[in-house]
């Protein structure tokens, strides 16, 4: 891996996904913003394996990306730099309830839910869009944008509906803006399956997360529960400049998930 230094935010990375892209970074001697909601102690953990690992600089930034005074004070904490690289929108939520449960869900658990996954997003790139433009500039080639979507957004099937057309809005959101802002800033998104993080345990409980696991890995083709880290490989490739001709592509990693529906 080339030290690149590239500047990011990655939303969402005190845990799971967030955090293993966040290392990539940092191991290609990145400046990076961690940013968290409520898990102050695993963000301080991921900054400091980050810093070990080589970043040239590590932020710790507090914000719930639903509100959009918090997004502006994410992305002011990288203003410093005079450039932004690269912004991962990683954070999200959901609400596990089956899908024949139409009483399971109310408006708010919508409202919720897109605010976070959907609207939250947005608002981190209108933030940011002035420090990537910067970078482009500098740099003579697209800064980039990195949605971290959900194969659930795809096929219809997920944690809950709120969920799945949450997912579904943001696929669609990054062939907006792809198009809108080219070509100084490209907009990509990552559509993972399962993920073997913590994210099934606080939803569903030790016993439930299991049997998720258990049960992708006797589906998908490849017979694999994919990791943050086999996932955050995708979405650094597309943060760098090894993918600079795509813009505009949900690309799903999903261990083959989408052949058997």
């Amino acid at each position: 891996m080339s030290k690149d230094g590239l500047c990011a935010i990655v939303t969402g990375s005190a845990s799971g996904l967030g955090a293993a892209t966040a290392g990539l970074f940092a191991k290609a001697g990145g400046r990076i913003v961690v940013n968290y909601s409520n898990s102050q102690n695993e963000a301080e953990a991921t900054a400091e394996a980050c810093r070990k690992a080589g970043a040239a600089e590590v932020l710790v930034v507090q914000g719930d990306v639903s509100r959009d005074e918090d997004c502006k004070k994410i992305v002011a904490a990288a203003t410093p730099w005079g450039k932004l690289d690269a912004l991962i929108n990683n954070a999200g939520t959901t609400k596990h309830v089956p899908h024949d449960n139409l009483d399971g869900l109310s408006a708010e658990d919508f409202q919720r839910i897109y605010a976070v996954n959907t609207i939250g997003p947005y608002q981190m790139i209108r933030a940011a869009r002035s420090l990537l433009e910067a970078s482009a500039k500098a740099s003579g080639r697209a800064a980039t944008v990195v949605n971290v979507s959900s194969v659930a957004g795809i096929s219809g099937g997920g944690s809950s509906v709120a969920y799945v057309a949450s997912k579904g809005a943001l696929n669609a959101m990054t062939l907006s803006l792809a198009r809108a802002l080219a070509p100084a800033i490209r907009v990509n998104t990552v559509c993972p399956g399962y993920i073997d993080t913590p994210w099934f345990t606080k939803g569903r409980g030790e016993a439930g997360a299991k049997q998720v696991r258990d049960a992708v890995v006797a589906k998908v083709p490849l017979k694999v529960a994919s990791t943050a880290e086999d996932i955050a490989q995708l979405v650094y490739f597309l943060a760098t400049p090894a993918s600079s001709n795509m813009t505009g592509e949900c690309v799903r990693m999903d261990a083959g998930m989408h052949l058997i529906f």
